[in-house]
């Protein structure tokens, strides 16, 4: 077996880790053969058409795998918010005192995405995706069923807690995982299937939950959503399979030693030990979050639609109980807005990423930029802001039940249009390190959706509806609008300016 040295002369990681890079098109075979072996054990891909790189794998095993880690995105978010419409049943059962101990039981579950992914994002790349991605849903299994069991606030706190660490690394590591495996020509339609699991998760959860908080206890909230992450489970078992280039390149290596017995074989990466390479991969969410401008607005954006989603959903059931009178179970059907605007969000931007992305890179000369995503942005920011006027004005006049959910619509679509913009740029922006961007985005985000609800009922009490949900609307014209262009404008200098960035 040949390790194909002349396709990667340097040694250090970053150009090892490159060799998955799709930005820019694989060396021609004339100018391989122009240059001389560098180093004939450097372990590499055989190849462009090496079966074994992930961007290699028949589209069945991709769409399989991409399903699969969106399965695992998806469960997490449904037990963030399933416990919304409960939260007064389970606040008189373990005797909570305040409205914002009761809103801390939902919110306090987000608050673990902010841990976990300083862990998980840069874990994975060290040791894989799968190994991680099946060990976090076990232990977000766990503590998940545990909630159940809960006989104080302070059980229930510290159970939701622990479980939010666990279902954290989904929503971490798949930004990364996806980029292992999707050209940046192909991506868009997988980021899309991919970010709509965590903004779906959390319109299914309040429907089902309504309708077991009216009917049964409480406690089936978070049994049932148990008995869904071991079906997840076996899911993940049979079409989950390792897609980071730098763990399959280990392999690799293990391989060649064991086969030939020569120890000389490696793959270019720095040898460190453990808790060294460790601790530098934990640091790096942290330093990409505060020294690289491109992860820090869209955290901050990002941020702010997570924070703004889950603050609709936490008072969701109360302004249907109280403007419009619904019980439970039904004011928990008016969640079906946001996933019907969701969904077409999501199929808009199938239609429009992939294919805007190939127009602009066609008109480039054939090389793609990662500032080919923004357009969805800005289209996704109009979509926001409208959508949340439309939503407050209509339940501060008290107009007829559908133009709340009209204007809710209207913000789901817009913040999939954003949201998949955002994270495939990041993910074409970072490629080496597409699971530590996404880490340090996601630690923002999760901070945003444990604070709105908290601030929620303050908001709408001092201003109302319809002034409270236009401040959130005036922060998406502030930021969301301006961002793309910006992109479009400096993304390329930063970048280059940047040694985590690619192209």
């Amino acid at each position: 077996m040949t390790t194909q040295a002349e396709r990667n002369p340097s040694p250090s990681e970053e150009a090892t880790l490159s060799a998955d890079r799709d930005i820019e098109a694989w060396p021609s075979s004339a100018e391989e053969h122009k240059k001389p072996p560098v180093d004939p054990y450097l372990v590499t891909w055989d190849g462009p058409q090496d079966p074994e790189n992930p961007k290699n794998w028949p589209n069945s095993i991709k769409w399989r795998y991409t399903v699969a880690v969106s399965l695992f995105t998806f469960i997490s978010p449904v037990s963030s918010s399933m416990v919304a419409p409960a939260l007064k049943t389970l606040g008189e059962d373990l005797h909570m005192h305040s409205e914002i101990e009761m809103e801390l039981s939902l919110s306090i579950f987000i608050l673990g995405y902010a841990v976990g992914p300083v862990f998980f994002g840069p874990a994975s790349e060290l040791h894989g995706r799968v190994l991680l991605l099946q060990i976090s849903n076990l232990w977000y299994l766990a503590w998940n069923l545990g909630c159940g069991f809960a006989q104080t606030p302070a059980e229930l706190f510290v159970f939701r807690f622990l479980a939010g660490i666990g279902g954290s690394a989904p929503l971490a590591l798949g930004g990364g995982a996806l980029s292992d495996t999707w050209s940046a020509e192909e991506r868009g339609k997988a980021m899309g299937i991919y970010t709509l699991a965590p903004i779906i998760g959390p319109v299914v959860g309040p429907i089902a939950g309504g309708f077991i908080a009216e009917y049964t206890t409480w406690r089936w909230v978070f049994w049932a959503t148990s008995v869904a992450a071991v079906f997840i489970q076996l899911v993940g078992l049979m079409w989950l399979r390792e897609s980071h280039p730098g763990t399959l390149l280990m392999r690799k290596q293990s391989r060649l030693v064991k086969e030939t017995g020569d120890s000389k074989f490696h793959t270019g990466a720095k040898v460190e030990s453990l808790p060294k390479k460790l601790r530098g991969a934990l640091v790096r969410p942290l330093r990409m979050l505060t020294t690289q401008p491109i992860v820090t607005v869209i955290a901050l954006y990002m941020a702010y639609l997570f924070g703004t989603i889950y603050l609709i959903t936490a008072t969701f059931p109360s302004m249907w109980a109280e403007k419009y009178g619904e019980s439970t179970g039904i004011g928990g059907l008016n969640y079906i807005s946001i996933a019907v605007g969701s969904l077409v969000g999501v199929f808009l931007n199938f239609n429009l990423i992939d294919r805007i992305y190939r127009q602009l890179k066609e008109q480039n000369d054939g090389i793609g930029r990662p500032e080919f995503r923004t357009p969805t942005m800005f289209m996704g920011s109009i979509l926001v802001i409208v959508g949340l006027f439309w939503y407050g004005w209509s339940v501060q006049g008290h107009v007829h039940w559908i133009m709340p959910n009209i204007g809710v619509a209207i913000f789901a679509a817009g913040a999939m249009g954003c949201l998949q913009g955002m994270q495939t740029y990041v993910v074409d922006s970072y490629q080496i390190y597409a699971a530590s961007a996404m880490a340090a985005c996601a630690i923002l985000r999760s901070l945003a959706g444990f604070g709105f609800p908290l601030f929620a009922p303050y908001l709408y009490q001092s201003l109302g509806y319809g002034w409270g949900t236009s401040v959130l609307a005036f922060i998406s014209v502030g930021l969301g609008l301006p961002a793309p262009f910006l992109f479009w404008k400096f993304g390329p200098k930063l970048r280059a300016m940047s040694k985590f960035a690619s192209g």
